[in-house]
């Protein structure tokens, strides 16, 4: 094996650079794996275009994998060379005040406690995650797919979050990555419909494909008259926002009927406030639910989903780039032209 590799680094808002490096080396309980596929991330293209609390640059990018392992350090016996495996990207202390009361995804060392680095040919996983949150990949599923354990985990605490009943109708708003996940989660947890709100006609086609029932288009006009229209008049049952804008968060809001869940499910830049009819959010009894991150035990069901084959991540694979090619992907993103890419080093 060569002493250096490639890898992508984030430079700043706006900055790449692929680089030469060492190739990482294990420590005690860690592994370092070799990268059969990274998936681009909404989270990713967020910080390269604006940047993010958690990007510290300079610093190794991407965050999303599945490869095959190549080294092992002293202490690890769950794990040996040759084994394909997954991981999310971090991983919960398990003592702090938020881990003792059930959130471990609110860890208060959770900022500490990310890998990063996924946009490269090699990389270590250090013994945190090797302990709580690496699991080996089932047989027939594809490196791409096995990636989305990490986005998926995230997917499936929102839809806990969500609470569906049984015959629910449910309103999604976003038809990116999250949104064509939520579909399937929602039918799977005993949604009768789902309604999807999104701009691109292509991706909202996907959404169908994917089980969405009703597709509406902002384009087309006001997607709240349209929910209400299409439950005669009340809105929503639940309603799940994934498009990222402070006008979705208000849209959501608007769109629940009285005594709705509305699951608040993508980040806003820092600093954002976001305005909401207080007699709609009081007198109707809105509850309104912030959502973040993953837990052990979703990212333990998301790759159980994925490796079922009950939630379907192959229609949000658009394509497959090389390490050079990532911030021409990540711009084709923020144009809406992909879904995701899979990164192949």
């Amino acid at each position: 094996m060569a002493d250096t590799m490639q890898g992508v680094f984030f430079l700043g808002a706006g900055q790449l650079e692929l680089r030469e490096v060492p190739i990482p080396q294990p420590a005690a309980g860690e592994v370092v794996v070799k990268v059969g596929a990274a998936t681009t991330c909404g989270t990713d293209l967020k910080a390269y275009k604006r940047g993010h609390k958690l990007f510290k640059p300079p610093m190794p990018f991407g965050h999303e994998w599945a490869g095959t392992v190549v080294a092992v350090g002293k202490g690890v016996t769950r794990f040996r060379e040759g084994e394909r495996v997954t991981a999310a990207n971090s991983a919960p202390c398990g003592a702090c005040y938020y881990c003792r009361r059930g959130k471990p995804q609110l860890c208060l060392e959770l900022e500490a406690r990310f890998n990063w680095g996924t946009y490269a040919q090699y990389l270590r996983v250090p013994a945190h995650i090797v302990d709580i949150n690496m699991h080996k990949i089932p047989d027939g599923l594809s490196f791409a797919e096995a990636a989305f354990i990490e986005p998926l985990a995230c997917a499936v605490l929102c839809i806990d979050y969500a609470a569906i009943a049984l015959g629910d109708t449910v309103a999604i708003i976003g038809s990116g990555a999250q949104g064509l996940m939520q579909i399937q989660l929602a039918k799977a947890r005993g949604a009768a419909r789902v309604i999807v709100v999104g701009r691109g006609r292509g991706r909202l086609e996907v959404a169908r494909q994917l089980g969405a029932d009703e597709t509406l288009s902002t384009l087309d006009g006001d997607a709240v008259a349209a929910v209400k229209a299409l439950t005669d008049g009340r809105g929503a049952d639940v309603v799940i926002e994934a498009a990222g804008s402070a006008e979705t968060w208000q849209m959501a809001a608007q769109m629940a009927r009285p005594a709705a869940t509305v699951v608040l499910f993508s980040g806003l830049p820092g600093g954002t406030q976001v305005s909401f009819d207080a007699t709609h959010l009081h007198y109707d009894e809105i509850a309104l639910k912030g959502v973040f991150h993953h837990t052990p035990r979703t990212v333990e069901q998301a790759l159980q989903l994925l490796g079922s084959g009950q939630v379907n991540v192959k229609p949000l694979i658009s394509g497959t780039i090389s390490l050079s090619e990532v911030e021409e992907g990540l711009n084709r993103m923020a144009r809406s032209e992909v879904i995701k890419l899979a990164v192949q080093p």
